[in-house]
C-alpha cells in the first residue's frame, strides 16, 4: 500500500490525497456547471499522483434526430456514479445483472415509466434490443397469422419499412397512405380502411424524416392497434389504452441507444405465435422481467435516470407544454419569412419533434448550414433521402437552444432576402 501525502487543488479547493493500492488510483471527475468533483477509483492504471480531469469543453446545439440531445442533469448524475455506483466499488455496467443493485435500477425504470405514462393494469413494459428496425419484424411473426391480413398507415419512410418486413411474414394491406403528397400531412382517422378482421393496423406516430405526426389516434375497436413511438414517446400525454402493443427505440426521448422499449397488453400478448424462437418472442420477456439474458444494463440505467428528470420536470404534461413552446419557435421562423423558408410539413399535421424546412436553392440552404455549423449548431441537414434542413426539438433540447434557432433563421433571412 501506497501513501500519497498534501493535496490536490483546482479552483482554490483542496482535497487530500489518499491512499492508492495496486494499480489502483484516485481520480477527480468535474460534474456540473461549477467544478465540483466526485473521488473515486480508476483501475488498470499505474501512477502514483492524483489525476485531475479538467472540465474543459463546450455545449453545442444539439438538434440530432437521434441519437438524439439527453439531459444534461441525467448526464452529470450518470458521470458522478460511474466509478462507484451507490457504494458498491464498481461502475453500473460492471453490476451483473442478477444483482440487487441492478435489478433495483431496472424495476425503477418500468415504475417509472409506468407512472409517467398512466399505463393501465394489464399491461407490461419490457425492455429489448435491436431497435424499431428489429420490431418491424417481430411484430408480425408474434401477431400475423396465416389466413390474416394486416393493416399499415404508411406516412413516411419508416412506415414503408416495417410495412416491407412484414410483407416478407404474412398479408398485409395498406389501410391509408400520404405518400402521393410526399408524405407532407397524416390521413384523417376516418382515411383508414380495414375491416373487423385485420389482424392488427400499425400506425408510426411520429415521422423524423419529413416532420409529420399524428394528433389524434384512431379508435380501432376490436381491431389491435400497434404503433412505432420510436421519436415521440413520452414527449405528450395520450390513452395507452387505445393500444395493444407499442414500441420505441430510445434514442430520441427515453435514452441513449440500445435499448428498446416495448409497452404489450398482456391479452394481446397471448395471442402470440408459440413457434416463433424463443428471442423473438414478447412472451419471453414478459415471464423474466427482461431478464431471460442480459439486458442492455447501462441504457436502462439511463432510461431511469432520464424518466427521473421528467418527472422532475412535472411529468408528461409540462414536458409537451414546454415541446409546444421550443417548435412554435421555429415555426414562426418560417411562417413569418414571407417564402424564405418553407416547411414540408402541412400545418395541421407539424410534428413538435422534428420541424423539417427548405430555403429556396440548394445553394441557400448550404450557406445557412455552414453559418449555423460555425454558431455551434449541430444535426440541421435534413435526412439524405430528403435533403433540406431539420431541427430535432427532443424533450432534451434546451428551450434556450430552440431560441438560439429562431434567431439564428432571422438574422440569415435579414441578410440574405
Amino acid at each position: 500500500m501506497m501513501n500519497l501525502t498534501g493535496s490536490a487543488r483546482y479552483r482554490g479547493k483542496s482535497w487530500p490525497r489518499g491512499n492508492m493500492g495496486g494499480n489502483a488510483g484516485i481520480v477527480l471527475v468535474p460534474i456540473g456547471d461549477e467544478g465540483f468533483f466526485y473521488l473515486g477509483r480508476y483501475f488498470n492504471f499505474s501512477f502514483n499522483e492524483v489525476i485531475l480531469m479538467e472540465k474543459n469543453f463546450k455545449k453545442v446545439y444539439n438538434f440530432n434526430a437521434g441519437p438524439a440531445a439527453l439531459p444534461l442533469a441525467a448526464l452529470q448524475k450518470a458521470q458522478a456514479e460511474f466509478l462507484d455506483f451507490n457504494g458498491t466499488g464498481m461502475s453500473i455496467m460492471e453490476l451483473s445483472h442478477r444483482s440487487k443493485e441492478y435489478e433495483a435500477v431496472h424495476n425503477q425504470a418500468i415504475e417509472l415509466l409506468k407512472d409517467l405514462m398512466a399505463i393501465p393494469a394489464g399491461y407490461d413494459v419490457l425492455f429489448l434490443q435491436g431497435g424499431a428496425s428489429l420490431q418491424f419484424a417481430m411484430t408480425p411473426m408474434n401477431f400475423l397469422p396465416a389466413g390474416k391480413k394486416a393493416g399499415y398507415a404508411m406516412t413516411g419512410v419508416w412506415s414503408e419499412k416495417a410495412y416491407a418486413e412484414a410483407e416478407k411474414l404474412g398479408e398485409v394491406f395498406v389501410a391509408a397512405s400520404a405518400k402521393a403528397g410526399n408524405y407532407c400531412s397524416i390521413p384523417a382517422v376516418e382515411e383508414l380502411q380495414y375491416d373487423e378482421a385485420a389482424a392488427y393496423l400499425h400506425i408510426t406516430s411520429n415521422n423524423t424524416i419529413f416532420g409529420t405526426q399524428w394528433q389524434n389516434f384512431p379508435e380501432t375497436g376490436s381491431v389491435p392497434l400497434i404503433a412505432d413511438m420510436s421519436s415521440d414517446i413520452l414527449s405528450k400525454p395520450f390513452d395507452v389504452s387505445k393500444f395493444a402493443l407499442i414500441y420505441a427505440g430510445a434514442q430520441k426521448n427515453l435514452g441513449p441507444s440500445g435499448v428498446t422499449v416495448v409497452i404489450i397488453r398482456r391479452d394481446f400478448m397471448e395471442q402470440a405465435n408459440k413457434q416463433v424462437p424463443t428471442m423473438l418472442r414478447y412472451g419471453t420477456y414478459a415471464k423474466d422481467n427482461s431478464l431471460y439474458n442480459t439486458p442492455p444494463t447501462f441504457s436502462i440505467y439511463m432510461v431511469k435516470l432520464i424518466l427521473e428528470w421528467v418527472k422532475a420536470q412535472g411529468g408528461v404534461a409540462a414536458i409537451h407544454k414546454r415541446n409546444q413552446e421550443k417548435a412554435a419557435l421555429i415555426y414562426q421562423a418560417i411562417d413569418s419569412s414571407e417564402g424564405f423558408y418553407v416547411g414540408h410539413a402541412e400545418p395541421e399535421a407539424r410534428s413538435l419533434m422534428n420541424v423539417t424546412f427548405r430555403l429556396a436553392n440548394e445553394g441557400l440552404e448550404k450557406k445557412f448550414l455552414d453559418q449555423a455549423k460555425k454558431e455551434g449548431f449541430v444535426g440541421l441537414p435534413g435526412h439524405r433521402l430528403v435533403g433540406g434542413c431539420r431541427a430535432s426539438t427532443y424533450n432534451a433540447v434546451p428551450y434556450e437552444s430552440c431560441q438560439a434557432l429562431q434567431e439564428l433563421m432571422l438574422a440569415f433571412h435579414k441578410e440574405n432576402a
